[in-house]
């Protein structure tokens, strides 16, 4: 705007300011990264679900609030951070090119392109493609059995695993040894090689299941429960204790929305919340909830990090847009005249409850979701 002038940060009262994060709400470079930073820290710290020496596994899709969260985790773990973070960072993707209608060219240079990324990190990488998904074990369909003493974030079973922790800090230190989890059977090592994609008849399997689905809706749905039962089932047999989401706080509210229109009003706590024990032995954590789109897209263009961009579900049918599509147009197009919509709908979502979602026994709990069945209306 030819009208606007510099703004001071609001922080430390003397940078110039490179973003304003809210009305009223300027920040440096400086000053935004260690409000970043100190964020993801304190959603960890408020929680204590993440227990050191643990192994975590961090679902990457190469868009911008994963690709932010990868970069979180590798600051937190290096020497220089004030507090590091203790635990044992994994990665996986899920490569969806067959259903988003990509060539086997562009699925190569895709998986070429993300395996590049998830190797600079140095951490342990899985790349697992949407056609596994048929391949996976009944066993998917029923929670594992909880895990004992780390099964939730009390404050006696996170101090007796800190207390651990340290005592095993100092025996690695006396005997000359590294943490043990960080040697690890799947971590990579020399160049990146370009993957191989499945078999043409699986991918053609995948497809006619998505046509089975009749809307965009159920598409995307479907999809979405794939893409987790594929990640659980990795962090299982990888010998994982918890999962990081990387949904965003406008992902969050959208998703809020999204449920109350498909009829998931009772089990919004449990998609949405900041923690997920559906699956028992698997947690699955959101510690990128609190980061609005804007925010992460500042950051990763400040701090140059680096994201892979793959096509929408099914972008070349001329279809009505799914429900999933239409709270998001909506959302975002009130959020332009009204910037406090998407986090109100946000901490509307704090208030609620994850109980409804809870099955009394197998025989209650849906198969595709893992929640408690709602089909009994009750007496009226």
């Amino acid at each position: 705007c030819p009208r606007s002038h510099p703004r001071t940060c609001m922080k430390c009262g003397q940078g110039t300011a490179a973003l304003i994060i809210r009305v009223g709400d300027p920040f440096c470079r400086g000053c935004f990264r260690e409000y970043f930073v100190h964020k993801f820290r304190a959603m960890l710290g408020k929680n204590r679900v993440i227990f050191p020496g643990e192994k975590v596994l961090l679902a990457v899709s190469g868009g911008p609030a994963s690709s932010a969260m990868v970069r979180q985790v590798q600051e937190g773990l290096s020497r220089e951070a004030a507090k590091r973070l203790r635990f044992v960072p994994g990665l996986v993707y899920v490569e969806e090119g067959a259903v988003r209608r990509q060539s086997p060219e562009q699925r190569e240079q895709t998986l070429a392109q993300m395996e590049t990324l998830l190797q600079a990190t140095g951490f342990p990488y899985h790349l697992i493609h949407l056609e596994q998904a048929l391949e996976l074990p009944p066993s998917i369909l029923q929670p594992g059995p909880e895990r004992s003493g780390t099964s939730g974030p009390s404050g006696p079973s996170y101090k007796e695993a800190v207390d651990s922790f340290i005592q095993q800090q100092r025996q690695d230190r006396d005997s000359g040894t590294s943490l043990p989890g960080h040697s690890t059977q799947d971590t990579p090592a020399g160049p990146p090689a370009t993957p191989r994609l499945p078999d043409t008849a699986q991918t053609q399997e995948l497809l006619r299941g998505f046509e089975a689905a009749g809307t965009a809706t159920a598409r995307e749905e479907l999809l979405q429960m794939l893409r987790t039962h594929l990640i659980v089932q990795t962090a299982r047999d990888r010998g994982y204790a918890k999962v990081m989401m990387g949904e965003s706080l406008t992902r969050v509210a959208i998703k809020l929305l999204t449920n109350l229109s498909l009829g998931r009003g009772a089990f919004l706590a449990v998609d949405t919340g900041f923690t997920d024990q559906r699956h028992g032995d698997v947690m699955v954590v959101r510690p990128m909830r609190d980061y609005t789109a804007k925010e992460i897209a500042f950051y990763n263009h400040f701090f140059s990090v680096p994201t892979v961009i793959v096509p929408p579900l099914f972008t070349k049918r001329r279809e009505k847009p799914s429900i999933h599509q239409l709270v998001e147009r909506f959302l975002l197009g009130l959020q332009e005249e009204f910037p406090s919509t998407i986090s109100t709908v946000y901490r509307t979502g704090e208030k609620l409850s994850p109980e409804p979602a809870k099955a009394s026994s197998e025989s209650q709990r849906c198969l595709l979701c893992l929640c408690s069945l709602d089909t009994d209306g009750g007496e009226w």
